[in-house]
């Protein structure tokens, strides 16, 4: 007998739940003391679950912590799709994105350095995750160039340079995040060279080659 739509809905529900409650404690641990903080079996006991139920979700706590930083990325969609990031041209609009995507990842210092070495890892199972993650961030950055909050299916296909741009941004981003963990620079320093680079880029994208004498 097939099993009723209702149970079906559920148990997906459950199963959301259960993951959202394991990726949420995995922050918390995360926050508390860092990378080495985050333990399979705590985060297990902490949630309620068997550590052989946490593994059916998440094989280890880099995905857990990639996976929560993913899910963020899903907020900040729904926040910018109300209100989009402002500024009078593409690159100030990216630049006011990247400043709020800094400040978001460090009102969690610790959580914000923990994700990034998980994203280091190296580990297979955080690759589904962090492609998501840089997909949808690639999506908000050429959205804020357009002066939308998101990208919907009524709009065009990205330019090659929307991609190229929003593409080194995320790079110079992720780079001054990491000069960031290591204390060489602070969150008004990561914001200021993606602005900075935002304008520079922007500006010789947007530069037509000269035509060469003959």
């Amino acid at each position: 007998m097939p099993e009723p739509r209702q149970t079906r809905r559920s148990a997906t529900k459950g199963k959301v739940s259960r993951r959202d409650t394991i990726m949420d404690v995995g922050i918390a641990l995360a926050e508390a003391g860092g990378y080495d903080n985050v333990r399979q079996r705590e985060v297990a006991e902490r949630a309620g679950i068997a550590l052989g139920t946490l593994y059916k979700s998440f094989r280890s706590k880099e995905d857990i912590l990639v996976a929560a930083l993913e899910r963020g990325a899903k907020d900040l969609e729904t926040r910018l799709a109300k209100q989009p990031s402002k500024g009078r041209t593409p690159e100030a609009r990216a630049s006011a994105l990247f400043a709020t995507m800094t400040a978001g990842l460090m009102a969690r210092p610790n959580f914000a350095r923990a994700v990034l070495r998980a994203m280091a890892s190296g580990e297979p199972e955080v690759a589904g995750n962090i492609a998501s993650y840089y997909g949808r961030m690639s999506g908000l950055v050429i959205a804020a160039l357009r002066g939308k909050g998101v990208l919907d299916d009524t709009d065009g296909a990205p330019t090659d340079a929307e991609t190229t741009l929003s593409s080194l941004l995320l790079q110079i981003w992720f780079a001054s995040l990491v000069g960031w963990s290591a204390g060489l620079t602070d969150e008004a320093g990561v914001a200021s060279r993606v602005e900075g680079a935002a304008q520079l880029l922007a500006k010789a994208l947007s530069d037509k080659p000269k035509k060469r004498d003959t």
